[in-house]
Protein backbone atom coordinates (compact mmCIF):
# COMPACT_ATOMS: atom_id res chain seq x y z
CA UNK A 1 0.00 0.00 0.00
CA UNK A 2 2.81 2.14 0.91
CA UNK A 3 4.53 2.00 -2.85
CA UNK A 4 0.77 2.55 -4.14
CA UNK A 5 0.36 5.55 -1.98
CA UNK A 6 3.96 7.01 -3.31
CA UNK A 7 3.28 6.73 -6.31
CA UNK A 8 0.14 8.88 -6.27
CA UNK A 9 1.78 11.47 -4.45
CA UNK A 10 4.61 11.63 -6.54
CA UNK A 11 2.43 12.54 -9.75
CA UNK A 12 0.13 14.96 -7.41
CA UNK A 13 3.07 16.80 -6.74
CA UNK A 14 4.38 16.94 -10.45
CA UNK A 15 0.72 17.91 -11.53
CA UNK A 16 1.08 20.65 -8.70
CA UNK A 17 4.67 21.69 -10.53
CA UNK A 18 7.06 20.73 -8.18
CA UNK A 19 10.56 20.48 -9.72
CA UNK A 20 11.53 16.31 -9.50
CA UNK A 21 14.99 17.74 -8.16
CA UNK A 22 12.37 19.25 -5.42
CA UNK A 23 10.73 15.90 -4.33
CA UNK A 24 13.98 14.99 -2.56
CA UNK A 25 13.62 17.70 -0.45
CA UNK A 26 9.87 17.59 0.31
CA UNK A 27 10.93 13.48 1.74
CA UNK A 28 12.83 15.18 4.52
CA UNK A 29 10.53 17.68 5.55
CA UNK A 30 7.91 15.06 5.74
CA UNK A 31 10.53 12.84 7.81
CA UNK A 32 10.89 15.78 10.06
CA UNK A 33 6.88 15.83 10.74
CA UNK A 34 7.15 12.41 11.30
CA UNK A 35 9.78 12.77 13.95
CA UNK A 36 7.72 15.63 15.58
CA UNK A 37 4.13 14.31 15.97
CA UNK A 38 2.96 12.15 18.29
CA UNK A 39 1.81 8.79 17.11
CA UNK A 40 -1.82 7.77 16.73
CA UNK A 41 -3.05 4.45 18.75
CA UNK A 42 -4.04 1.85 16.62
CA UNK A 43 -7.51 1.77 17.82
CA UNK A 44 -8.20 5.49 16.61
CA UNK A 45 -7.64 3.68 13.04
CA UNK A 46 -10.87 2.35 12.94
CA UNK A 47 -13.89 3.37 12.21
CA UNK A 48 -15.05 1.57 15.98
CA UNK A 49 -14.37 5.08 16.90
CA UNK A 50 -17.71 6.12 15.61
CA UNK A 51 -20.29 3.21 15.60
CA UNK A 52 -20.89 -0.40 16.57
CA UNK A 53 -22.83 -3.89 15.58
CA UNK A 54 -25.07 -2.84 18.54
CA UNK A 55 -25.48 0.78 16.84
CA UNK A 56 -27.71 -1.06 13.96
CA UNK A 57 -31.03 -1.05 13.87
CA UNK A 58 -31.98 -4.56 12.45
CA UNK A 59 -35.46 -4.77 11.06
CA UNK A 60 -34.55 -6.90 8.36
CA UNK A 61 -36.35 -10.35 9.10
CA UNK A 62 -39.52 -7.93 9.36
CA UNK A 63 -38.95 -4.66 6.79
CA UNK A 64 -36.18 -5.74 4.68
CA UNK A 65 -34.14 -3.03 6.27
CA UNK A 66 -31.03 -1.42 7.99
CA UNK A 67 -30.62 1.79 9.29
CA UNK A 68 -27.49 3.06 11.39
CA UNK A 69 -28.45 6.57 12.06
CA UNK A 70 -30.05 8.89 9.50
CA UNK A 71 -28.73 6.02 6.93
CA UNK A 72 -30.50 2.68 5.97
CA UNK A 73 -30.31 0.37 3.49
CA UNK A 74 -33.29 -1.42 1.77
CA UNK A 75 -33.24 -3.85 -1.30
CA UNK A 76 -32.88 -2.47 -4.52
CA UNK A 77 -36.41 -2.22 -6.65
CA UNK A 78 -37.14 -2.36 -10.14
CA UNK A 79 -39.11 1.35 -9.83
CA UNK A 80 -35.62 2.24 -8.43
CA UNK A 81 -33.50 1.64 -11.71
CA UNK A 82 -34.44 4.99 -13.81
CA UNK A 83 -32.79 6.78 -10.84
CA UNK A 84 -30.07 4.48 -10.78
CA UNK A 85 -29.35 5.10 -14.51
CA UNK A 86 -29.69 8.75 -14.41
CA UNK A 87 -26.94 8.40 -11.58
CA UNK A 88 -24.41 6.49 -13.58
CA UNK A 89 -24.50 8.94 -16.56
CA UNK A 90 -22.59 11.15 -14.43
CA UNK A 91 -18.68 10.56 -15.55
CA UNK A 92 -17.11 11.11 -12.35
CA UNK A 93 -19.64 8.38 -10.88
CA UNK A 94 -19.23 6.48 -13.80
CA UNK A 95 -15.77 6.04 -14.19
CA UNK A 96 -14.98 5.58 -10.29
CA UNK A 97 -15.51 1.94 -10.83
CA UNK A 98 -12.74 -0.36 -12.87
CA UNK A 99 -15.43 -2.50 -14.08
CA UNK A 100 -17.73 0.11 -15.49
CA UNK A 101 -21.95 -0.35 -15.32
CA UNK A 102 -24.37 -0.53 -18.04
CA UNK A 103 -24.61 2.76 -20.04
CA UNK A 104 -28.47 1.78 -20.84
CA UNK A 105 -31.61 1.09 -18.71
CA UNK A 106 -31.89 -2.06 -19.98
CA UNK A 107 -28.83 -3.32 -19.80
CA UNK A 108 -28.93 -2.05 -16.54
CA UNK A 109 -31.79 -3.91 -15.24
CA UNK A 110 -30.59 -7.20 -16.86
CA UNK A 111 -27.41 -6.23 -15.41
CA UNK A 112 -29.01 -5.59 -11.29
CA UNK A 113 -31.11 -8.86 -11.94
CA UNK A 114 -28.00 -11.52 -12.53
CA UNK A 115 -28.64 -14.07 -9.70
CA UNK A 116 -24.66 -13.35 -8.71
CA UNK A 117 -25.76 -10.16 -7.62
CA UNK A 118 -27.60 -8.12 -4.75
CA UNK A 119 -28.11 -4.70 -5.06
CA UNK A 120 -29.67 -2.31 -2.13
CA UNK A 121 -31.18 1.84 -2.13
CA UNK A 122 -28.89 3.90 0.33
CA UNK A 123 -31.27 6.33 2.03
CA UNK A 124 -30.73 9.55 3.73
CA UNK A 125 -33.26 10.62 5.57
CA UNK A 126 -35.62 8.80 3.85
CA UNK A 127 -34.57 10.13 0.82
CA UNK A 128 -33.22 7.61 -2.03
CA UNK A 129 -28.95 8.81 -2.59
CA UNK A 130 -27.28 5.94 -3.65
CA UNK A 131 -26.51 2.65 -4.31
CA UNK A 132 -24.18 -0.73 -2.71
CA UNK A 133 -24.42 -4.32 -3.44
CA UNK A 134 -22.45 -7.06 -4.26
CA UNK A 135 -20.80 -8.48 -7.32
CA UNK A 136 -19.56 -11.61 -8.28
CA UNK A 137 -21.40 -13.64 -5.17
CA UNK A 138 -19.67 -17.14 -4.66
CA UNK A 139 -22.36 -19.17 -2.56
CA UNK A 140 -19.79 -21.93 -2.02
CA UNK A 141 -16.63 -19.74 -0.78
CA UNK A 142 -18.99 -17.73 1.04
CA UNK A 143 -17.34 -14.15 -0.52
CA UNK A 144 -18.68 -11.61 -2.71
CA UNK A 145 -17.60 -8.19 -4.25
CA UNK A 146 -18.70 -4.72 -2.79
CA UNK A 147 -19.42 -2.00 -4.86
CA UNK A 148 -21.10 1.46 -3.91
CA UNK A 149 -21.69 5.04 -4.94
CA UNK A 150 -23.66 8.01 -3.98
CA UNK A 151 -25.31 9.48 -7.06
CA UNK A 152 -26.85 12.68 -5.43
CA UNK A 153 -23.40 14.33 -4.98
CA UNK A 154 -25.10 17.35 -3.23
CA UNK A 155 -25.03 14.85 0.39
CA UNK A 156 -21.06 13.41 -0.80
CA UNK A 157 -18.87 14.44 2.64
CA UNK A 158 -21.58 13.60 4.77
CA UNK A 159 -20.41 10.12 5.96
CA UNK A 160 -23.10 8.54 4.35
CA UNK A 161 -21.04 6.38 2.39
CA UNK A 162 -19.43 5.30 5.92
CA UNK A 163 -22.78 4.13 7.17
CA UNK A 164 -24.05 3.01 4.32
CA UNK A 165 -20.97 0.60 3.95
CA UNK A 166 -21.16 -0.38 7.74
CA UNK A 167 -24.55 -1.75 7.05
CA UNK A 168 -23.93 -3.73 4.12
CA UNK A 169 -21.01 -5.41 6.36
CA UNK A 170 -23.46 -6.32 8.82
CA UNK A 171 -25.90 -7.39 6.61
CA UNK A 172 -23.04 -9.70 4.11
CA UNK A 173 -21.28 -11.10 7.70
CA UNK A 174 -24.10 -11.16 9.96
CA UNK A 175 -27.44 -12.16 7.79
CA UNK A 176 -25.59 -13.73 4.64
CA UNK A 177 -23.14 -15.38 6.98
CA UNK A 178 -20.56 -14.63 4.75
CA UNK A 179 -16.74 -15.06 5.55
CA UNK A 180 -15.47 -12.52 2.97
CA UNK A 181 -15.58 -9.27 1.65
CA UNK A 182 -13.55 -7.98 -1.50
CA UNK A 183 -13.16 -4.83 -3.33
CA UNK A 184 -11.05 -3.46 -6.62
CA UNK A 185 -10.28 0.44 -6.67
CA UNK A 186 -7.50 2.24 -8.94
CA UNK A 187 -4.19 2.95 -7.77
CA UNK A 188 -4.86 6.76 -7.95
CA UNK A 189 -7.89 6.42 -5.17
CA UNK A 190 -5.86 6.82 -1.96
CA UNK A 191 -8.91 8.78 -0.77
CA UNK A 192 -11.06 5.57 -0.84
CA UNK A 193 -8.18 2.90 0.32
CA UNK A 194 -8.02 4.81 3.62
CA UNK A 195 -11.68 4.64 3.77
CA UNK A 196 -11.60 0.69 3.49
CA UNK A 197 -9.06 0.21 5.61
CA UNK A 198 -10.96 1.90 8.72
CA UNK A 199 -13.33 -0.67 8.28
CA UNK A 200 -10.31 -3.30 8.36
CA UNK A 201 -9.82 -4.25 5.04
CA UNK A 202 -6.23 -5.16 3.83
CA UNK A 203 -4.61 -4.98 1.37
CA UNK A 204 -4.07 -7.84 -1.22
CA UNK A 205 -2.65 -6.88 -4.38
CA UNK A 206 -1.99 -4.63 -7.20
CA UNK A 207 -2.91 -5.88 -10.55
CA UNK A 208 -0.71 -3.80 -12.71
CA UNK A 209 -2.28 -2.05 -16.30
CA UNK A 210 -5.25 -4.43 -15.53
CA UNK A 211 -7.59 -2.18 -17.09
CA UNK A 212 -8.75 -0.02 -19.94
CA UNK A 213 -10.58 3.60 -18.76
CA UNK A 214 -11.14 6.46 -20.83
CA UNK A 215 -7.90 5.55 -23.38
CA UNK A 216 -5.94 5.19 -20.33
CA UNK A 217 -4.32 1.68 -18.83
CA UNK A 218 -4.92 1.82 -14.89
CA UNK A 219 -3.46 -0.05 -12.11
CA UNK A 220 -6.29 -2.49 -9.96
CA UNK A 221 -6.02 -2.61 -5.78
CA UNK A 222 -7.26 -5.24 -4.69
CA UNK A 223 -8.32 -5.41 -0.45
CA UNK A 224 -10.26 -8.12 1.04
CA UNK A 225 -11.70 -8.24 4.95
CA UNK A 226 -12.78 -11.36 6.73
CA UNK A 227 -15.41 -11.97 8.59
CA UNK A 228 -13.35 -12.78 12.16
CA UNK A 229 -11.35 -9.56 11.38
CA UNK A 230 -14.44 -7.43 11.21
CA UNK A 231 -15.83 -8.95 14.17
CA UNK A 232 -12.92 -8.65 15.96
CA UNK A 233 -13.15 -4.57 15.29
CA UNK A 234 -16.42 -3.83 15.58
CA UNK A 235 -18.39 -6.11 17.89
CA UNK A 236 -16.82 -4.76 21.01
CA UNK A 237 -16.58 -1.14 20.31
Amino acid sequence: MLKIITKSFYRELINYGIHEKDVVTISTYLLDCVMKEKVSSRKSEFYSQLFSIKDISDEWTAARKLTLHEVRISPLTPEMYAQVAVWLKNPTIKYSFISLFPDSESGLTQYLNHPRREYFSIFYCNEQVGVIGADNIDVESKKLEMRKFVGNTGLQGKGIGKLATFLFLYYSFCILNFEKIYIHSGDTNIRNINLNSKFGFELEGLFFDDVYVKNERHDVVRMGLLKSRWMEIFSAA
